[in-house]
């Protein structure tokens, strides 16, 4: 590096984590808007955008405002304090809701009502259906309702997190207006069918503004508006000084119901002396209003989205049986899954490849088999009727130690989670809660089984949650294997959820929060090495998020030296692509597609001799440093060709992959001339000829749907010298090569503060782009 050359540490260069998650939502939101996507689909992406946006208020903004009124002025990466970036936050997702709602007024309502789906306002129906409308509102919806009044005899009422209501203006005659609260009822439909009428709806709260003057009977009403509160859901306690983990959660969980108001959406048309009465009593700042044309709350539609319509919507995908997984008429109790793991890996790739089909499958065996001696699994997030849980509890029952480890601190799924440790408790199994500081965050299960010869260990080792429902809509893998260094690994890190310590001795997995870092510290600086001896060097990620300051400094100091590098990164990325003498051979893309890309596959090409790996870590700071992750290698050829097919097909999308600028804005691939290359629709096919073919390794590659060739062809991973305490070969180039400073020599960089030792989960793990 020489005085002339860009420091790759300088904050103009990083950007800013809140921005670059509204830039994905932004994504999300062009996806609700392009019509290349039929109208249901449309639909779909624009209700994502009012739940990504929301969840995004509840952690990302909350925590701003949280740091604010703790007077916190600390810099982030980007060089912004937490005031700057509330700010710049509330100015830039203004006009994305001002785009959602006109669109959806102007285009997508009309074109759904051709389509013979109407949302329609009461006061546009013929009497005689507003009649029967007022009927099925008398009998079910007004016994619900509660007018909360506000004046000198009755004080302002709560007002609990997103729900919808009403603010209601009225005049007794005294000549001083009164304010009323109704909430629109939370477990009743909220799109309400129109007596008589095939897929017609009223909205709930236009059905009870239309008939106020039966439950405000005799007064005069001035005005009736929507409104909708956000509250802050980073409530946090000391994990340190907590005495039962339990316990804390529940008392979270109460706190956010009375957390600090970080957001107020309100009608547009909303009077003046409204939005002063919601602004003094919730304390809200001006910036935090937000003036809504049409609907407030776009999440309800998703029941739209579920009409029978297929010509409104995308082609229906099933997940497909694994080639090597299909079910046996010989095998009742699909114990052959242990004869076919021993035989070869097994890389499942959901929703392409089924849940049931291969996870399931395998811990249903493992209740199953008599010859299965132990279970152990670490629950993220789970499905509420979850069968997984079934299955450990199954096995429990027939005999075997069972250790499930089941993270409370999972954000928005505490309660489900502290649910099923109840449950799981109450049969007699070792539950681990957590860890204190850390959130556990593998998505592990191991396997012990005995054998003629011996006891054999069969691991999975995934990127996504044991949720069913999720896996028919997050691209996610999965690696089978009986590789008996990753069974004994994953042994260690069981361990450590039930027991006092981890051990830092891995002999394959990359384990966070001991080794993780400094394994992957290494790759990248091994690439940079071989880039500058004229070698083959070239690095391509594909993850969440790239946030971590320290990564993003690694990535520019490879590129400096000349390494090749595609960032496939569906969320946050901090790091700017294409800046001459830093970046200049760094493209970075995201994908946004039908289905969640969440998967995180890892390639070094290593001189020639490339490593592959997969796990459930992003690059970000929570994940490196005060998470429990775990990452493992791909050594069989058949399986990393399946990831290079990935990789390649993801990199030749010109549907859905969109590239990022050197100023951190986004454009979309267009096809152009050329086929449309979508990579999840590319993905759908191999499946089902794999499965047509009974291709083993699960997808078929189909060179033809790849613009070139840009990996080189995989073979099989070299045996190795034994790992040292941190994990890393003592035979790779040297760490300290060139101008990298060795992250070991330095504390870890702070985060900006919203996250801490127990970050959000962000897009991460609830988003289509449930982002």
């Amino acid at each position: 590096m020489t005085d002339s050359d860009p420091d790759p540490t300088d904050s103009e260069y990083y950007l800013n984590r809140e921005l670059s998650e509204l830039a994905l939502q932004e994504r999300v939101l062009h996806e609700g808007m392009d019509d290349r996507n039929p109208p249901l689909e449309r639909l779909r992406f624009l209700a994502y955008f009012t739940k990504n946006t929301d969840e995004f208020f509840m952690k990302r903004v909350g925590g701003l405002k949280q740091q604010i009124d703790a007077g916190i002025t600390d810099r982030t990466p980007d060089g912004r304090t937490p005031k700057e970036q509330w700010r710049e936050v509330l100015d830039a997702v203004r006009p994305l809701f001002r785009k959602q709602s006109e669109y959806w007024e102007t285009t997508l309502r009309p074109t759904l009502a051709e389509a013979g789906i109407r949302i329609q306002n009461p006061e546009d129906l013929p009497e005689d259906v507003r009649l029967r409308l007022r009927e099925q509102f008398e009998e079910s919806v007004l016994p619900t309702l509660t007018p909360l009044a506000f004046d000198p005899a009755h004080p302002f009422p709560f007002i609990s997190n997103l729900s919808l209501s009403l603010a209601v203006l009225s005049e007794d005659g005294s000549g001083e207006p009164t304010f009323t609260r109704i909430k629109i009822p939370p477990n009743q439909p909220r799109l309400v069918g129109v007596p008589g009428r095939t897929e017609e709806y009223v909205l709930l709260e236009d059905l009870i503004e239309a008939n106020l003057d039966m439950l405000l009977p005799d007064i005069d009403i001035v005005d009736v508006s929507k409104f909708r509160v956000t509250r802050n859901a980073e409530v946090r306690r000391n994990q340190e000084v907590a005495e039962d983990l339990i316990e804390m959660v529940e008392e979270v969980l109460e706190q956010r119901r009375f957390a600090t108001v970080v957001r107020l959406e309100v009608d547009a048309d909303m009077p003046e002396r409204s939005v002063s009465i919601l602004k003094e009593h919730l304390d809200v700042d001006d910036r935090e209003v937000f003036y809504r044309e049409g609907p407030i709350d776009f999440e309800d539609f998703f029941a739209l989205v579920d009409l029978d319509r297929p010509e409104l919507k995308l082609r229906p995908w099933t997940p497909r049986p694994h080639p090597r997984l299909k079910p046996s008429a010989g095998d009742a109790n699909g114990t052959d899954i242990f004869d076919e793991i021993r035989e070869g890996d097994i890389l499942a790739h959901h929703p392409y490849h089924s849940f049931e089909g291969t996870v399931q499958r395998f811990l249903d065996a493992a209740a199953n088999d008599p010859d299965v001696l132990a279970v152990k699994a670490a629950i993220y997030r789970t499905a509420s009727d979850s069968k997984v849980i079934g299955s450990l509890i199954d096995a429990a029952d027939a005999g075997k130690q069972v250790a499930v480890m089941v993270e409370l601190k999972a954000r928005f799924d505490e309660r489900n989670n502290l649910e099923w440790v109840r449950q799981l408790e109450e049969e007699g199994i070792h539950v681990a809660y957590g860890t204190v500081g850390l959130k556990t965050h593998t998505k592990t299960a191991l396997v012990v089984r005995q054998e003629e010869n011996g006891v054999e260990l069969y691991s999975h080792v995934g990127t996504g949650n044991y949720h069913s429902e999720t896996a028919k809509g997050y691209a996610d893998l999965g690696l089978l294997t009986a590789d008996r260094d990753i069974g004994q690994d994953l042994t260690k890190v069981f361990n450590f959820f039930t027991g006092p310590t981890l051990d830092d001795r891995f002999r394959k997995l990359l384990i966070a929060p001991v080794t993780m870092r400094e394994r992957f510290t290494r790759m990248v600086r091994r690439e940079a090495e071989h880039a500058r001896n004229g070698r083959r060097a070239r690095i391509v990620v594909k993850v969440n998020g790239l946030e971590d300051p320290k990564m993003v400094e690694e990535l520019y100091r490879a590129s400096m030296a000349g390494v090749e590098i595609d960032l496939i990164v569906r969320d946050i990325c901090r790091l700017r692509p294409g800046i001459e003498g830093l970046s200049e051979t760094v493209r970075v893309h995201s994908i946004v597609g039908r289905f969640l890309e969440h998967a995180r596959i890892f390639y070094f090409e290593n001189a020639g001799d490339p490593e592959w790996l997969l796990g459930s870590a992003d690059w970000m700071t929570r994940n490196l440093d005060n998470r429990v992750e775990a990452v493992t290698p791909v050594e069989t050829v058949e399986l990393r060709e399946q990831l290079r097919f990935v990789l390649e097909a993801s990199l030749s999308d010109n549907r859905r992959r969109w590239e990022m600028q050197s100023d951190g804005s986004y454009e979309q691939v267009t096809p152009g001339e050329e086929p449309v290359r979508d990579v999840q629709e590319i993905l759908m096919r191999a499946a089902d000829a794999a499965l047509d073919r009974g291709y083993g390794p699960g997808m078929v590659v189909d060179a033809d749907q790849i613009d070139e060739e840009l990996l080189i062809e995989p073979t099989e991973a070299r045996a190795g010298p034994a790992t040292d305490a941190a994990g890393s070969s003592d035979t790779s180039p040297d760490a300290d090569s060139g101008d990298a400073t060795d992250p070991t020599d330095a504390d870890p960089a702070p985060d900006e503060g919203v996250e801490g030792p127990s970050g959000t989960d962000g897009a991460d793990d609830t988003d289509a782009t449930d982002a």
